[in-house]
């Protein structure tokens, strides 16, 4: 039963990806689908039109399989080795840069989420 209502919660949130989808051909800018997608489930959740626990379940699965889906892109990088040998190092640099960027964003945005629930408890 745990895993039909996870595999349900992933269909609802993809019921979103396909409405970014929409949303992208309506609203013509440089913004992935996933994201308009996102924002529409964002804003659904922040005026309660939908509850956490309808999506709660597949959503916490999708995060922790979330390294699953980034093996494909980089095996792929693999089939450019001339490209590695010449820009390597900056590539190199690139990454680390913006890994440090987003465990940045993730601490403060983590930090004012706690701060939060503590302020409203």
């Amino acid at each position: 039963m745990k895993l039909g209502k996870i595999i349900l919660q992933v269909l609802f949130i993809h019921v979103f990806l396909l409405a970014g989808m929409g949303l992208k051909h309506i609203i013509p800018l440089p913004i992935p689908a996933s994201m308009f997608g996102l924002a529409v489930l964002f804003i659904a959740l922040c005026l309660n039109i939908i509850k956490l626990e309808w999506v709660e379940k597949g959503a916490a699965w999708l995060m922790a399989e979330l390294l699953l889906f980034f093996i494909p892109s980089a095996v792929g990088i693999v089939n450019y080795d001339d490209m590695l040998s010449l820009k390597g190092f900056e590539i190199l640099i690139l990454i680390a840069v913006s890994t440090i960027i987003v465990m940045g964003m993730t601490a403060l945005t983590a930090e004012k989420m706690c701060g939060r629930r503590r302020n409203s408890q």
